[in-house]
């Protein structure tokens, strides 16, 4: 098969960019230890979820004057603490998530409340309530034959 000397040109030219931006990135990665930041990751034995505290009495608890704690695990079709929770209109909830079994997503449509509960790991995310009613909380990443019952609700009053 026979290239044409531009074509030679351009793909040498190609395959040189490729290769400076893979130096580049490794230099920067293992040369200088430049990494995503990990100052927020809290990591417990997803084997022990149920002993390890918080998580071994998920609850809603208030915290200050209208600021909530919400300590939740995420398991197969279902949410612990499993019964309704009730905030006042207003108030903040800082939502501490984990998983005991596999990856479980976990999601109040309406709102920017959005993340991935991976067991082994806590998973934290806050949100102000304003507007009083009923919120779903989902699973939206599929974790089984009956992902789609797993929900539990917060009212805001």
């Amino acid at each position: 098969m026979h290239m044409h000397r531009l074509e030679k040109a351009w793909l040498t030219i190609g395959v040189s960019m490729l290769a400076v931006f893979l130096l580049v990135l490794g230099v920067m990665t293992f040369g200088r230890g430049i990494a995503p930041p990990n100052e927020h990751i809290h990591h417990i034995d997803p084997t022990k979820v149920s002993e390890t505290p918080p998580f071994d009495k998920p609850q809603l608890t208030k915290i200050g004057d209208n600021l909530y704690k919400a300590v939740m695990v995420a398991y197969a079709f279902g949410y612990d603490p499993q019964e309704q929770m009730e905030i006042p209109a207003g108030a903040t909830v800082h939502f501490e998530i984990t998983s005991s079994d596999v990856v479980h997503g976990f999601e109040i449509p309406g709102t920017n409340v959005n993340v991935m509960v991976t067991p082994g790991e806590v998973s934290h995310v806050s949100h102000t309530f304003d507007k009083p009613g009923e919120y779903l909380i989902l699973c939206n990443e599929y974790c089984g034959i009956a992902h789609e019952m797993m929900k539990t609700t917060l009212v805001v009053k």
